[in-house]
């Protein structure tokens, strides 16, 4: 046999290369890109970037019925085996400890899951049908694994662009929240100075708080329970201190392989048929208009809190209220620190954060629970 006769089969997968095909690669490599070179959430862009690209080969079997991304795909999204090993994770590197000691904090949890509900309302005025509407409201909770939870059971079909927009916007939170704050705050608000002074919350009130909640949460919202059960799990690990290993391993190695699991399965969605359309451009531009509206929601109502203690509370904490932990929380006590190196309000902004985090849950089980209800799904 020639090599005549054989280029044809040497170049097949050059003869099925589509414009889309080439998009997409670029789209992939633009995600390795910027996890790699600018490192902005390299953890989940870059096995999200690497999957799309390996979606984007033709005829490389990769997503193929037996192909290992379908296999993961299926394995860990259709059960939703990934996200609820990572929200493991996720509760052994919390501590409940600034919110049980700030209880107000709740308030300000929920004033950012706002975003969830004006983007529902926003998505539904587009033309989306309710149950992809609900989908695509939940990026506003700015947390990946519960915007795959509630697409994975109320539109699948959406899953790609949710998942891709829902963990972008995460990791552009340095990004995007600063002017917000600059814009919606005072100078001289952002120097508020809390003082903190911690009331002491014994390792019991620590060690039971987790299960209390789940028993709570799971009864008055059963459709969040396998989410705000993990989450709980894995802090109870933490705070028992009976169990280092399982709780070392939650928020090392079953976080990360589960991240790195669940990146290439999202990143193998991005086909070119299925992602190259308006609805994906309409999700990306709506994800956005959440993460901007849940973070001047808690901003307004941080400020509101800031007048009704007498201008005891620095209003930035407000934009911790989102669910993205620790960065949210973090992010907030820098822009105070940046205005007044000797102002310190970083246990405030995660007693917020952690309340945001439970929030997002909540939040994400009422609309999987009433929007299931009214469809009738599952």
């Amino acid at each position: 046999m020639d090599l005549a006769s054989l280029l044809p089969e040497l170049l097949k997968g050059f003869s099925h290369f589509t414009i889309g095909n080439g998009v997409m690669i670029f789209a992939a490599l633009v995600l390795v890109y910027l996890a790699v070179f600018k490192e902005i959430e390299p953890v989940l862009l870059l096995p999200i970037g690497f999957g799309c690209l390996l979606a984007n080969i033709p005829l490389a079997g990769m997503t193929a019925a037996e192909g290992m991304t379908k296999v993961l795909y299926d394995a860990g999204i259709k059960t939703e085996l990934f996200p609820l090993l990572i929200f493991i994770g996720v509760g052994a590197m919390i501590d409940f400890s600034p919110l049980l000691a700030q209880p107000r904090m709740v308030l300000l949890g929920a004033a950012g899951q706002f975003g969830i509900f004006g983007t529902l309302i926003l998505a539904i005025a587009l033309g989306f049908p309710l149950n992809q509407a609900a989908s695509i409201g939940v990026i506003g909770a700015i947390d990946g694994p519960t915007s795959i939870f509630v697409a994975t059971k109320l539109a699948p079909e959406l899953l790609a662009p949710i998942a891709v927009a829902a963990y972008s916007y995460m990791s552009l939170i340095p990004i995007i929240q600063p002017p917000l704050m600059r814009l919606l705050t005072t100078k001289k608000e952002r120097m508020i100075r809390m003082d903190y002074a911690p009331k002491p919350i014994s390792k019991k009130t620590l060690i039971f708080f987790p299960v209390v909640l789940t028993i709570v949460v799971g009864l008055l919202v059963p459709e969040a329970t396998p989410l705000i059960s993990m989450l709980m799990l894995g802090n109870l690990l933490k705070m028992s201190g009976v169990v280092d290993r399982l709780s070392k391993a939650a928020e090392n190695e079953i976080i990360n392989i589960a991240t790195l699991f669940l990146g290439l399965a999202i990143g193998s969605t991005m086909s070119a048929a299925s992602f190259l359309n308006l609805d994906t451009g309409k999700i990306m531009i709506l994800g956005l208009f959440a993460f901007a509206l849940d973070t001047v929601a808690g901003l307004l109502f941080g400020k509101l809190m800031s007048v009704l203690s007498g201008g005891k509370i620095n209003p930035l904490i407000g934009a911790a209220g989102i669910s993205a932990f620790p960065m949210a929380g973090r992010l907030a006590a820098k822009t105070a620190n940046d205005e007044d190196p000797n102002n310190f309000i970083l246990m405030h902004a995660m007693g917020a954060n952690t309340a945001g985090q439970l929030g997002s849950v909540i939040a994400g089980g009422i609309l999987l629970s009433v929007v299931s209800k009214m469809l009738g799904i599952g």
